[in-house]
């Protein structure tokens, strides 16, 4: 099962004279990462680096900002990884104290950095949604709404016309089962169709 995260939380480790400041927090996919990187940017002036490691909609990112290839981006993503998060930006910023650490020493600094962050943060198991949609008889509508309601699913459209057109969302791994149900409710008489692009 993977996790997200329900706030941001942050971390501050003292190494050799660096100062590193990490940070875990939910984000809604790369673009929304990109912009709290450069807001860190912006808001550090003075750091020698922003690295960065992402887990969102099933794909990964990690950047290490001019850090030693492979030092700072890939180990943060192993924390993520390790912790089942999905959705989750992690990222550290670097105030170089004029000690150098060595390869192995960054990869532990950033590691432990954003480690540290995800021992305060709230995890929260990931809800992946599923759109349904289908049309039945007009006297099926009822019983449909309760069924719907039942499952803890959301009705987002309902339309009118031959027969009554609803669009709902549901926990995905509810999806079948709340299927089936609306298959006996109806005595099988339900259209699935394809839902509306874009759910």
């Amino acid at each position: 099962m993977s996790f997200t995260l329900s706030a941001p939380v942050r971390s501050e480790l003292v190494i050799k004279k660096s100062r590193f400041i990490g940070c875990v927090q939910p984000v809604a996919g790369r673009a929304a990462a990109q912009a709290v990187v450069s807001a860190l940017h912006a808001a550090h002036p003075g750091a020698a680096h922003v690295c960065w490691a992402l887990m969102a909609g099933g794909q990964s990112a990690a950047n290490d900002d001019g850090e030693p290839g492979g030092t700072a981006g890939r180990p943060m993503l192993e924390v993520l990884r390790h912790h089942d998060l999905e959705g989750v930006l992690a990222t550290v910023v670097r105030y170089f104290g004029g000690v150098k650490l060595g390869a192995g020493g960054l990869a532990r600094a950033y590691t432990d950095a954003v480690a540290q962050a995800l021992i305060g943060a709230d995890k929260r198991p990931l809800q992946r949604w599923r759109t349904l949609a289908c049309a039945v008889p007009y006297p099926h509508e009822g019983r449909l709404r309760r069924e719907i309601d039942k499952a803890g699913a959301a009705l987002v459209a309902v339309e009118h016309g031959a027969r009554v057109t609803l669009v709902l969302r549901v926990v995905e791994a509810d999806a079948a089962a709340l299927a089936a149900r609306i298959d006996d409710a109806t005595q099988g008489d339900v259209a699935w169709l394809e839902p509306p692009a874009g759910d």
